[in-house]
C-alpha cells in the first residue's frame, strides 16, 4: 500500500534547470518512479548531456529549452505539452542561479535585478505557466527549490540578493498552496543544504570558507544531489497527498544551530 504511493506511472513530470546537478537527479528519481519526464534547461548542450546520461541508465526523457527568465518561453512549453494531451502533472521549479561574496551596499542593481529575476520570478513565471493547466485538471503537485538560504543568513560570505530571492520561493510556494488547495494542486518546497554541484565550485577553491561551512553543518558535510532528489520525490507523489505549503529542510541539520 504505502510504496504504491510513490509510483508515477502514467504521470507527466517538468524539471527545469534539469541538465546537471540538483535538476537532472531530480529527473531520474521521477524517471525510477515511472514518470514521462521532460527534461528543460537554458541550455542545449546541458539538455543534451542529461538526455545522454539519464539514456545510459535506461531511462527515456523528452528535452526542451526553458529560460525562466521570459514567460514566453516558459508558457510555450507549458502550453505545448497541454495541446498534445500531456499537461504536466508534476513541476519542479529547480533552475536558477548562484552568486555570492559581494557586500549589499556594492551590489549592483543589475545583479540584485538578475537574481530576484531568475530565482523568485522565474519560479513564479514556471509555477503560473504549469499551474494553470493543472488547475484546469483539478490536479498536481509542484515542488519549487527554495534553500536554507531562504530561513537564515549563510555565514562567512555576503549575499543578500540569494538569500532574498530564495526567501521569497518559501513564501511564493506558501501562497500558492493556500490559493489552489482547494483546487487540487499541492505546491510544497525543498530547502537544501550546501549541494556538490557544479555551482559550488566557486566555493571549494575557497578552502577558509568551505572549512567553515563543514564546521557549521552537524553532519559535517554537503549534500548530494541525489539526497536532494529524494525529498522532491516524496513532494511530487500521492505519499505526500496531505502536505501543501510545507519548507522541507534537508540541510544536514545547519539550521539547527
Amino acid at each position: 500500500m504505502y510504496l504504491r504511493k510513490f509510483d508515477l506511472s502514467g504521470r507527466v513530470a517538468v524539471v527545469t534547470g534539469a541538465g546537471q546537478g540538483i535538476g537532472l537527479a531530480c529527473a531520474e528519481a521521477l524517471c525510477e518512479a515511472g514518470a514521462a519526464v521532460v527534461l528543460t534547461d537554458i541550455s542545449a548542450e546541458r539538455c543534451e548531456a542529461g538526455r545522454a546520461a539519464l539514456a545510459a541508465k535506461g531511462y527515456v526523457v523528452e528535452t526542451d529549452l526553458i529560460d525562466i527568465g521570459d514567460s514566453a518561453s516558459v508558457n510555450a512549453v507549458a502550453d505545448r505539452l497541454a495541446v498534445s494531451g500531456r499537461a504536466a502533472d508534476i513541476l519542479v521549479a529547480n533552475a536558477g542561479i548562484a552568486h555570492a561574496g559581494v557586500p549589499a551596499e556594492e551590489l549592483s542593481d543589475a545583479d540584485w535585478e538578475r537574481m530576484i529575476g531568475i530565482n523568485l520570478s522565474g519560479a513564479f513565471r514556471s509555477c503560473r505557466a504549469f499551474g494553470r493547466h493543472m488547475l484546469a485538471k483539478g490536479r498536481g503537485s509542484i515542488v519549487t527549490i527554495g534553500s536554507m538560504s531562504g530561513t537564515i543568513v549563510n555565514r562567512p560570505q555576503q549575499q543578500v540578493h540569494y538569500n532574498a530571492a530564495k526567501a521569497g520561493v518559501h513564501h511564493l510556494t506558501r501562497s500558492l498552496a493556500a490559493e489552489w488547495a482547494a483546487r487540487g494542486v499541492r505546491v510544497n518546497s525543498v530547502a537544501p543544504t550546501y549541494i556538490d554541484t557544479p555551482l559550488l565550485t566557486f566555493a571549494k577553491e575557497d578552502k577558509p570558507m568551505y572549512e567553515q561551512w563543514l564546521d557549521m553543518t552537524p553532519m559535517h558535510r554537503l549534500g548530494q544531489p541525489d539526497e536532494i532528489a529524494s525529498v522532491v520525490l516524496f513532494l511530487a507523489s500521492d505519499a505526500s497527498s496531505l502536505m501543501t505549503g510545507s519548507i522541507v529542510a534537508a540541510d544536514a541539520g545547519y539550521t539547527c544551530w
